[in-house]
């Protein structure tokens, strides 16, 4: 078995297209195609079917999916362990965070990975929890900041930072400055403007305000942040996120935090691997470099403790 055949058949099933996958692999659209015909020709199966949306794996493709993406990172870790042999760490590394974490964090991390390992590269992809957990699983990310994932036996989590949840809103709007603090019974008076379902905040935001019968009025919903924030300074209506996420924001400067009280309301960030994936020696030296930055309080959040847990444990 070829394993450009192998990586070619991975890919078209995780992106559903042999188009996308040519695209990713840098490869025409007809050589894609060859390889996973030629694969099955030697597997003597039909392994990929198509519909009207692309192409899904047949009952031979999905046992070929599961061995292969093994195979093919048992792969990469082999290289990064020859590579790494003539010096410090090289290869590729792959981290998704959220973009509130990812505008304060991304820059410096950027300039510690290049310092500390010259001849190896770093992605960084900013997204929702949800996105991020998905791509974790498939082998798109190395690792995931992610914010109240869900409970799950095929990722481990490891708690790195808690922080509160503030109402966030336009100063002045409807006459009225921001207070300093807003309870959570109180909430209910405030038209929100928040991401639909499924998104780790509202999630948190959901169960916490049914827990205590607290009646929400969501006005809008809307998943891409900044134009949720373009929203809020207009005066739409409100959000509830992290401070992080106005932070150092001079091109809003008429947003204001209200610190939600009464209870608190705070969300976890935890580091997320793949439980069946082990790290390869650069990313467990970038997830280091991630907690090195967040101790030293980057984020302006409470440091969490760093034992790695699954979340059902």
């Amino acid at each position: 078995m070829d394993l450009k055949q192998l990586e070619c058949f991975v890919r078209v099933v995780e992106f559903g297209s042999v188009t996308r996958a040519a695209v990713t692999l840098n490869l025409s659209q007809p050589v894609v195609s060859r390889h996973v015909r030629q694969l099955e020709v030697e597997l003597k199966e039909h392994l990929l079917e198509r519909n009207g949306r692309g192409v899904i794996p047949t009952d031979a493709g999905k046992r070929l999916l599961e061995r292969g993406r093994g195979i093919l990172h048992q792969v990469r870790l082999a290289q990064q362990e020859i590579e790494e042999l003539r010096g410090s760490p090289s290869g590729k590394v792959v981290v998704g965070m959220p973009p509130s974490v990812g505008k304060s964090i991304t820059v410096d991390l950027v300039s510690d990975f290049r310092a500390a390992f010259p001849r190896a590269s770093l992605g960084v992809v900013e997204a929702l929890t949800v996105s991020m957990y998905e791509w974790l699983l498939l082998g798109r990310l190395d690792f995931a900041l992610l914010y109240n994932p869900p409970v799950s036996q095929q990722a481990v989590y490891e708690h790195v930072w808690s922080e509160d949840l503030y109402l966030i809103g336009r100063r002045g709007l409807g006459g009225k400055a921001m207070p300093e603090s807003v309870k959570m019974r109180d909430l209910a008076h405030y038209p929100l403007i928040t991401p639909g379902q499924p998104n780790a905040i509202r999630n948190l935001l959901d169960v916490q305000c049914a827990r205590l019968g607290v009646p929400l009025s969501v006005a809008l919903e809307v998943d891409a942040i900044e134009s949720l924030l373009d929203l809020v300074d207009r005066g739409m209506g409100y959000a509830v996120l992290s401070r992080n996420a106005i932070y150092g924001r001079s091109q809003r400067p008429h947003l204001r935090a209200a610190r939600i009280v009464s209870p608190a309301l705070t969300s976890q960030l935890v580091i997320a691997t793949a439980a069946q994936r082990p790290l390869t020696r650069l990313a467990q030296a970038t997830i280091d470099l991630i907690k090195k930055r967040i101790e030293g309080g980057i984020l302006g959040g409470k440091p969490g403790s760093h034992a790695p847990t699954r979340p059902d444990s």
